[in-house]
């Protein structure tokens, strides 16, 4: 399990969420270009960690893009409920 949560692919797309939800409160881009930005990045960095281009690699960016979009949500649904519960 500590192995699974450790992997390579678990801290790029943690990295990956941290830099998105890092890039929508630091910038002024609208929410609908986030995925656009991740897409790009998560696609990079699977280059970048493979060191080549494939269609696995193209997927695998896909994937960590998707990871990242949806924990960056999920972090953006939480604080918004707890700040919801504190009026």
């Amino acid at each position: 399990m500590m192995e699974a949560i450790l992997s390579i692919e678990f801290t790029a797309y943690v990295a990956l969420a941290v830099l998105l939800y890092a890039i929508r409160e630091a910038t002024n881009i609208p929410n609908r270009y986030i995925p656009i930005v991740a897409v790009v990045l998560g696609v990079a960095f699977s280059v970048f960690e493979s060191r080549a281009f494939s269609f696995d690699v193209l997927l695998v960016g896909l994937k960590y893009a998707l990871y990242g979009v949806g924990s960056v949500a999920m972090v953006k649904y939480a604080l918004e409920k707890a700040e919801g519960e504190d009026k």
